[in-house]
């Protein structure tokens, strides 16, 4: 993301911080290239642990177009789903947080590579975020198939038929 996408995702990403202009100036300087930003104003983040994040972001890219905003962590052991504000006091899911209202998190800088957290699907700008219900589905989709890979002693690799037992 280069140019005016990563600047209107830069200006919706700092909308939120008590102080924008302060946290751009961090945030451009910062050479880890992140910054502290409010979850619970624009939107939440559900955050899930990697094995079941990257497979709904699969079943998300396959049913529409672009998925909202998702980040990954350091070992990718989390994925971070930005939803509507509010979803998270709401949400009811094993093995899913909740980042909402009163919480924190570390945003990257949108078209910049980090060390660290980094974008999957990089903000767009225009506030696009990831629909709460679709991801539930998506979810569930995901922890099917996991489960479906893990009564044929492990995940399918690329190339191996699904079309009987082992």
């Amino acid at each position: 993301m280069t140019g005016t996408g990563a600047k209107s995702a830069v200006e919706w990403l700092v909308s939120v911080a008590p102080n924008p202009e302060a946290c751009r100036w961090e945030w451009e300087r910062n050479p880890l290239g992140v910054a502290l930003l409010p979850a619970g104003k624009l939107w939440d983040v559900l955050i899930l642990p990697g094995e079941l994040g990257y497979p709904t972001l699969d079943v998300l890219n396959r049913c529409i177009d672009r998925p909202g905003p998702v980040l990954a962590d350091f070992g990718d052991a989390r994925m971070g789903f930005f939803v509507p504000a509010g979803t998270v006091s709401s949400w009811i899911g094993t093995g899913v947080r909740g980042a909402g209202q009163g919480t924190w998190i570390v945003v990257p800088y949108p078209g910049r590579a980090t060390g660290g957290v980094r974008w999957l699907v990089p903000p767009d700008g225009s506030g696009t975020l990831n629909d709460p219900a679709l991801l539930e589905l998506a979810m569930h989709e995901a922890a099917a198939q996991l489960a479906r890979g893990s009564k044929h002693g492990g995940p399918r690799g690329e190339g191996e038929r699904g079309d009987g037992p082992r």
